[in-house]
C-alpha cells in the first residue's frame, strides 16, 4: 500500500511538473495596446509607409513581444519596429527619458583649423539644442558675428558646419540667413509627394510661410550674393545637412570637404499615451530646386580636411 502511494504521488509531481514547464505566457493587452499604437503612428507617418509591408511588420514586432506584461517589456519590440523601418534616424524616448533608437552613427570631426583672414569673412555654425529663447540668442549671436565682420571689400564668406551633428535647424537658418540670402531656401518631401518649405526672410526662419524663429536685431550684408564657401564633412548630420542643403543652387556658393553623414531627412515627434515620445521620420529633404536627397549630401569638390580649407580660401580670392 505505501509502494502504490508512493509511485502514484511521484507521477503526480511529474505531470504537474510538465504543465508548469508548458505554460506559455500569453502578452498582455496592456503592452499589445501599446505597440499597436506606436505602429499604427509608424504606419500613418512613416517616410517608408509605403515600402513596407505591415501585415509582416506587426507580426515580426508582436512575436518579439511574446510574454510581455509591462510597457517596458515591451521595449526591445520597440527597438526591432525601429530597426525595420530601416530610416536609421527614428528615435524612442520612453517616460523615464531612456533612448532607444536604431540611428545611424556618424565618424567624428576631424576638422583642420581656418586661418584668420581679413578679406574672407568666416562663421562657424554648430549644432543646437536648446529652448525657444535660447535660439533666438544663437542665432542672434551667429548674426552680429556676420556683422562684426563684413565690410564693402570682403571678397566672400567661409561657412563651416564640420562637426554639427544637428538638432533644431531654425534658430540655425535664421543666423545664417544673412548670408544665405532672403526667399526659398529648401523643402520637405513627405512620401505623398506633397511638400512643406523653409525660408528665410529679414531675420526669421519659416516654415510654410510660418515664423519659428526672429533675430531681434536683423543684419543685412554690405553685397547681396556674396561669394560663399562652404565647408562639409561626414559628421554633419540631421538639422546640420539641412544647413548644407540650403546652401545648394545658391548663385556664387560652393562646397568643399567630404560627404555628410547621411541623415538628411527630417523628424516629427509624436506623444505616446504613457508620456513616451516617438520622433518618427516622417520626410525627405530637398534643396530650392527641389532636388531630393535622404541620403549623404556631396559637396562640390570632395577633399581631405586641410586641402578643403585651402581650396576654399583660393576659391574666394579668385
Amino acid at each position: 500500500m505505501k509502494m502504490k502511494f508512493l509511485i502514484l504521488t511521484l507521477v503526480l509531481i511529474f505531470f504537474s511538473g510538465c504543465e508548469e514547464k508548458d505554460q506559455v505566457i500569453t502578452t498582455s493587452p496592456l503592452a499589445t495596446d501599446y505597440l499597436e499604437e506606436i505602429m499604427e503612428i509608424m504606419q500613418t507617418y512613416s517616410i517608408h509607409q509605403q515600402k513596407i509591408d505591415w501585415e509582416v511588420f506587426r507580426n515580426k514586432v508582436l512575436n518579439e513581444a511574446e510574454g510581455a506584461q509591462t510597457i517596458a517589456d515591451t521595449y526591445p519590440s520597440i527597438r526591432l519596429a525601429l530597426s525595420l523601418l530601416d530610416d536609421q534616424h527614428s528615435i524612442y524616448v520612453t517616460a523615464e527619458g531612456q533612448r532607444i533608437s536604431d540611428v545611424k552613427n556618424c565618424p567624428p570631426s576631424l576638422a583642420a583649423a581656418v586661418p584668420e583672414d581679413q578679406d574672407i569673412g568666416y562663421i562657424k555654425v554648430s549644432s543646437f539644442g536648446g529652448s525657444e529663447e535660447e535660439g533666438v540668442q544663437f542665432a542672434q549671436a551667429i548674426q552680429d558675428s556676420i556683422k562684426a565682420q563684413d565690410h564693402e571689400q570682403l571678397k566672400g564668406w567661409i561657412v563651416d558646419l564640420r562637426g554639427n551633428g544637428g538638432g533644431n535647424m531654425w534658430p540655425m537658418l535664421a543666423g545664417i540667413g544673412p548670408i544665405l540670402g532672403e526667399g526659398l531656401a529648401g523643402y520637405f518631401i513627405n512620401p505623398d509627394g506633397t511638400d512643406i518649405t523653409w525660408t528665410y526672410e529679414n531675420g526669421k526662419s519659416l516654415i510654410n510661410d510660418v515664423a519659428l524663429v526672429s533675430v531681434n536685431i536683423p543684419y543685412t550684408l554690405r553685397q547681396v550674393n556674396s561669394k560663399v564657401a562652404v565647408l562639409t564633412d561626414e559628421s554633419i548630420a540631421s538639422s546640420g545637412e539641412a544647413i548644407v542643403i540650403a546652401f545648394k543652387k545658391r548663385p556664387n556658393t560652393r562646397s568643399f570637404g567630404y560627404p555628410t553623414c547621411g541623415l538628411s531627412t527630417a523628424n516629427s515627434g509624436f506623444e505616446i499615451s504613457d508620456g513616451a515620445r516617438l520622433y518618427l521620420t516622417i520626410a525627405t529633404m530637398a534643396d530650392r530646386n527641389k532636388e531630393p536627397y535622404g541620403s549623404a549630401v556631396p559637396p562640390d569638390e570632395l577633399l581631405a580636411a586641410e586641402t578643403a580649407v585651402e581650396r576654399a580660401i583660393a576659391w574666394l580670392k579668385e
